[in-house]
């Protein structure tokens, strides 16, 4: 739940320019790749930076979220340019009273016909955690980084267990900051419902799950940034595990009691090791 005074408009653009950019700084986001959306449920004026209005069907109905805003990356945009022109590469979203539909703003000068694809699930994942938190704020990145979806296709890290035991080994701050560990969804259609309702129960229980030969969905109540950064201390971790991989698996990782040391230090709660 963020506290007043709020962001506004134009903070939330330039941070998720900023996440856009550090994504496709770190390979997360090649070409088109990847998308961005914050849910925010205090007023804001859209039609300062977002003047074209239209009225659309929501992927879902969503009767909870009436008002609410909701900032979303364009159907093709890149992710490194959003932070050059923000309104040119996002949407602004205002669901109607009637929860089914919302009012579409974009600016003159967009450079896309429709939000991403992705949205469906976007939409599920806020709608799903801002019910059962009553949070104000929630923010949710799509990212395709390489090495994480790289072990995807490897089937004994398929195994969720076998996957986390692994990749938060390499580093204290990993454990720290992904306490549940990353979930792991087989793979679904991308766009797809299915996948749309695996990602909902996937994130009720982890900050980050890996979407099977396709990549990653992270999410935040705090910032959008903070959603970045988990996305980033995943990919740090599969990029450890690669490495070993490619040195025929010579480096041992923290140890079990190592990790629970750490996570008694600061006091960390977790069940993977």
């Amino acid at each position: 739940m963020l506290q007043e005074p709020y962001p506004e408009l134009d903070d939330l653009l330039e941070m998720m320019g900023e996440a856009g950019r550090h994504l496709a700084e770190i390979e997360a986001s090649e070409g088109a790749a990847g998308n961005i959306s914050v849910c925010l449920r205090w007023p804001v004026e859209p039609r300062t930076r977002f003047p074209v209005m239209d009225e659309i069907e929501l992927p879902q109905s969503v009767p909870e979220l009436a008002g609410a805003t909701f900032l979303v990356t364009g159907s093709g945009r890149r992710l490194r340019e959003i932070i050059e022109i923000p309104t040119a590469n996002i949407a602004c979203i205002v669901v109607n009273e009637d929860g089914k539909t919302g009012k579409l703003y974009t600016s003159y000068h967009r450079r896309f016909e429709r939000v991403t694809s992705e949205f469906n699930s976007h939409l599920a994942v806020h709608y799903d955690q801002i019910c059962a938190s009553k949070t104000n704020f929630h923010a949710v990145i799509h990212a395709q980084p390489v090495h994480l979806t790289y072990l995807s296709h490897i089937p004994r890290y398929q195994d969720e267990q076998y996957l986390n035991t692994h990749l938060l080994r390499w580093q204290p701050e990993t454990i720290i900051n992904l306490p549940e560990g990353i979930g792991f969804i087989p793979f679904r259609l991308p766009g797809s419902p299915e996948l749309m309702a695996a990602n909902v129960e996937a994130l009720q229980q982890h900050r980050i799950v890996i979407w099977a030969k396709h990549g990653v969905m992270a999410r935040s109540d705090v910032s959008v940034k903070r959603a970045a950064d988990r996305v980033e201390y995943a990919e740090t971790a599969a990029k450890y595990e690669y490495l070993n991989l490619c040195d025929g698996e010579i480096g041992e990782g923290l140890s079990v009691e190592e990790v629970r040391t750490i996570c008694a230090a600061f006091n960390v709660q977790q069940t993977i090791f």
